[in-house]
């Protein structure tokens, strides 16, 4: 079995990989996900599938290049924080943007159960305007 770390490290490299089913693959189907306020895709969202269609989809769609640079993994076990920074350019403005962000992972039976990211969101809104 894989540890927690191994799971959001697998996470984050299936991310730079562009791989949503390898995204998903070890979420649990209750996840309870969270993007913060202010941000483009905010809201909390449950189960992999809202997950897919209101988070990731719409990055994919809204922004060229959007990525997340992963600096450092904390491990504390059942919770772990991933730290690093976004970065894109918004489509409809093509305007870059890079914000610094941490991510708040919970694990149970090792499966994400849930998520909860803090960004700077007028970084990302000031790339958004006109």
């Amino acid at each position: 079995m894989k540890t927690n770390l191994q799971i959001v490290a697998d996470h984050y490299a299936a991310s730079a990989r562009r791989d949503i089913a390898g995204m998903m693959a070890e979420v649990s189907p209750g996840v309870v996900w969270t993007e913060m306020a202010g941000f483009p895709c905010a809201g909390t969202w449950i189960g992999p599938d809202q997950v897919v269609a209101n988070v990731f989809a719409v990055l994919g769609r809204e922004w060229k290049d959007y990525t997340f640079s992963l600096e450092q993994i904390i491990d504390g076990g059942e919770q772990l924080v991933g730290i690093g920074t976004y970065s894109g350019i918004y489509r409809k403005t093509h305007k870059p943007m890079q914000a610094r962000a941490t991510h708040v992972w919970r694990l149970a039976g090792g499966k994400i159960v849930s998520f909860e990211q803090f960004t700077d969101t007028l970084l990302v809104a000031q790339a958004m305007q006109d």
